[in-house]
């Protein structure tokens, strides 16, 4: 934004990860900001598929055949066909900070008719603290121009490490199908200058398609789930990985923000295809909310991989009678933190992956 302090642009630090079943021309679009940095692309569906990526790019590319030779038996739990194979652009990076992006998204513009650096958002949004345990009402008092209001408690200003930054998007909405199907012309047209803090205790639908996310703090809690092709359900995958994330973050003592950066989400999925998809989940999410709302995590669990094997052993004993399906969901979660841990070892360097 103007006015703004430039943002430090984390070039050496900061994976860029892409899913995606095509030829990624969207690129050109970002090429003024994502050009100098690596990216990451897990290509979904038929590994025998030539995806083109345009010249001057650093990137390497990861296909299911990848993900099988890299992971072994445990690549099961890993989405295939579903945008949730993204997760495995997390496991394998060897950066801190890691922003993933839907193909189908563009460059937007601010109210000034000015390209929006989504990347750079980001980055001032996750280098800067969140306030989770008391609301300030001028919103983020880190950006320039705010500050804390009257009333805010001193012992509070300065704030927790931010793990997650959530953006939003211009033109077409991320609702479910049924209100696709009911507003069909919708179009979000209204752009907010504000960033906030998703307060403790408070659970929020999180988008995969413009998000960030430190993943030294928290990535091991960033699994997409199991979704997509041999799965009851899709399009739950970023929520799935929105819910676990945030009660983790509350119990870690660390910050979520959402609001700005705004991408252009250029094109609408089919409403029909989305609801043969999410029919399940529909149901089953006024069940499931209701549970991480009201999970608790021991004090012994100080670790997000130690969290992660204890809200799967929770949504087991709790969610396995609502569906069998939690019941395999619970399992590759656990699957999910073995492989990081391998892929992962402390101080050590990760496998050669595929080559670009």
């Amino acid at each position: 934004m103007a006015g703004q302090k430039a943002a430090p642009l984390l070039k050496d630090e900061l994976d860029i990860v892409i899913p995606t079943i095509r030829n990624l021309d969207f690129l050109e679009m970002w090429r003024p900001f994502f050009e100098s940095y690596h990216l990451i692309i897990v290509q979904d569906g038929d590994p025998s598929k030539t995806i083109k990526v345009p010249e001057g790019f650093d990137y390497e590319l990861y296909n299911r055949n990848d993900i099988n030779r890299i992971l072994g038996p445990k690549a099961s739990c890993i989405s295939f066909k579903d945008s949730a194979c993204r997760c495995f652009g997390y496991m394998v990076s060897k950066k801190k900070y890691i922003y993933t992006i839907d193909d189908d998204c563009f460059v937007a513009k601010n109210p000034s008719g000015e390209d929006i650096n989504a990347l750079e958002q980001h980055i001032k949004n996750l280098l800067s603290p969140s306030t989770p345990h008391f609301f300030n009402t001028l919103y983020d008092p880190y950006r320039d121009g705010a500050d804390f209001v009257r009333g805010y408690p001193f012992s509070l200003r300065e704030g927790v490490p931010t793990a997650v930054s959530h953006g939003l998007w211009l033109n077409i909405p991320d609702y479910d199908a049924p209100t696709q199907l009911v507003k069909p012309r919708e179009r979000n047209t209204r752009y907010v200058d504000a960033v906030l803090t998703i307060p403790k205790g408070t659970i929020f639908p999180m988008c995969g398609m413009n998000l960030a996310f430190n993943r030294d703090l928290i990535g091991p809690a960033m699994y997409f789930g199991l979704m997509g092709d041999g799965q009851p359900i899709g399009r739950y995958d970023d929520m799935w990985a929105g819910w676990c994330t945030k009660v983790i973050c509350d119990h870690l003592n660390l910050g979520v923000k959402t609001g700005l950066p705004y991408i252009w989400h250029s094109k609408a999925s089919n409403p029909f295809v989305n609801l043969k998809k999410e029919y399940k989940g529909i149901y089953w999410q006024e069940e499931i909310i209701p549970f991480f709302q009201s999970v608790t995590l021991p004090k012994e669990c100080t670790t997000v991989q130690q969290c992660y094997i204890e809200l799967a052993k929770l949504v087991k004993a709790k969610l396995s009678s609502v569906d069998p399906y939690f019941t395999k969901l619970a399992d590759a979660m656990v699957t999910w933190i073995e492989a990081w841990d391998e892929l992962n070892p402390s101080g050590d360097k990760l496998p050669n992956g595929a080559a670009k």
